[in-house]
């Protein structure tokens, strides 16, 4: 039997190519060697105010964009998080275990909170949801970035307690993460991460960006003083522009130094615009067929919930009978 793998993404702003190398590449690359289970994980978006018009929206975009990458539905079930009511009912089971203290000490928390001048509890209850994502499904795999790994702690730290105080009910998810992709950061602050969530024509390229806006992007990103390519020396806006094309094109460190060393940026900058836009071609062709064929995306989200139904519905009457909580009898048979 293939160990479950978990892991979600917000359908917030546009899937960018930070995301594709960084995660959703390698989705698409493990998803025959597990028993996959990928969440739009829209209840994670409303922890801050969305327009519901446009959240319907990027729901559905952001679901072809997954199946256009690559993810199969034939083998891996794609599940929008609202359609499985377990989800916000197992989080508030967590809840009523989880000490607010740990909740307080999450990084995202204290620096999304100081940011703002009024927080939903939303924003506190946040990891204790996508804990309940994790255990949900008794995921033994959750494959996520470097920005995630606190809240996967988190996760392994409420069922240890909750298993300590009911017995043995959920299976620990690996503390061990599958390789992940590149790093990418922002084209016009290669200090910071690309993210969906930062403004900027200038920031990210979506996936869906076309080929002269992706080319428009890149001519424009940041690099350094230096007049040319000095790998020793090189700062973050060249590291991230000679990291990116890598990603695309998966040469090796030896043949990326030998080709770029002493290159103008001018013509780096080219290069890297053209593996971008060569590579998100056939993705941008495969997004466009699959939103051409009406209903399509509507029917694989309704396959997916309805294939993981029944593990969630199992998971949470487990956990009810645990704390003792009501669990209607199950019908007779006729």
């Amino acid at each position: 039997m293939k160990t479950r793998v978990l892991s979600g993404i917000q359908p917030t702003g546009s899937p960018h190519i930070g995301n594709y190398l960084g995660a959703l590449k390698n989705w698409a690359k493990i998803q025959y060697d597990y028993d996959s289970i990928y969440c739009i994980v829209d209840l994670h978006a409303i922890t801050t105010y969305q327009d519901p018009k446009e959240l319907r929206g990027k729901i559905e975009e952001l679901a072809a964009v997954l199946l256009a990458i690559g993810i199969d539905p034939k083998h891996s079930a794609l599940v929008v998080q609202s359609s499985v009511p377990e989800h916000a009912e197992l989080a508030w089971m967590l809840t009523c275990v989880t000490p607010v203290g740990w909740l307080e000490r999450m990084t995202q928390y204290k620096a999304k909170s100081a940011a703002q001048e009024t927080i939903g509890d939303g924003l506190l209850q946040y990891p204790v949801l996508m804990a309940a994502d994790i255990l949900l499904y008794q995921a033994g795999i959750v494959p996520v970035g470097d920005d995630q790994t606190q809240h996967l702690e988190l996760a392994r730290d409420i069922a240890q307690r909750f298993n300590s105080l009911y017995g043995e009910t959920f299976v620990m998810p690996a503390t061990h993460l599958p390789s992940v992709g590149a790093r990418i950061m922002g084209l016009d602050d290669p200090e910071k991460k690309m993210s969906k969530s930062t403004a900027g024509a200038g920031h990210a390229i979506s996936l869906l960006d076309p080929p002269d806006a992706i080319r428009k992007k890149i001519m424009r990103s940041t690099t350094d003083s230096n007049p040319d390519v000095d790998f020793e020396n090189a700062g973050a806006g060249v590291r991230n522009l000679l990291t990116i094309f890598q990603a695309f094109i998966e040469w090796p460190d030896e043949q990326l130094r030998s080709h770029f060393t002493g290159m103008r940026y001018g013509d780096l900058k080219k290069q890297v615009a053209e593996a971008v836009v060569s590579a998100l071609a056939p993705i941008q062709e495969r997004y466009r067929q699959i939103t051409a064929e009406r209903g399509y995306v509507a029917a694989v989200l309704d396959e997916g919930a309805r294939r993981v139904s029944p593990l969630a519905k199992d998971t949470v009457n487990q956990v009810k009978q645990a704390m003792g909580l009501f669990t209607p009898p199950a019908p007779l048979s006729k």
